[in-house]
């Protein structure tokens, strides 16, 4: 029996990083197959941090925000410099 005394330690196990270009393609995929303008949603979504911009179709809208709109600004242009400068 434990004593109500002792110190008690609990092991919890962080959220997993997510993969910022994954997400990206997972929110895609998913407002394609409900018929929404991916790209004119997640624009939506990255400029006014508005959640209601993505569907909850596949868990998209949880996935999302998961990561930093930050991220996700830094991520795209990433690409787009790699493609139109590199």
């Amino acid at each position: 029996m434990q004593e109500i005394n002792n110190t008690q330690f609990f092991k919890f196990q962080r959220d997993q990083q997510f993969d910022v270009k994954d997400v990206i393609d997972r929110v895609y995929d998913a407002l394609s197959e409900k018929g929404y303008n991916p790209v004119s949603q997640i624009v939506g979504y990255v400029m006014s941090g508005d959640p209601t911009y993505i569907t909850s179709h596949k868990d998209a809208r949880s996935l999302i925000m998961r990561v930093e709109r930050d991220e996700i600004i830094e991520c795209i242009l990433e690409f787009y410099i790699k493609e139109h400068y590199q």
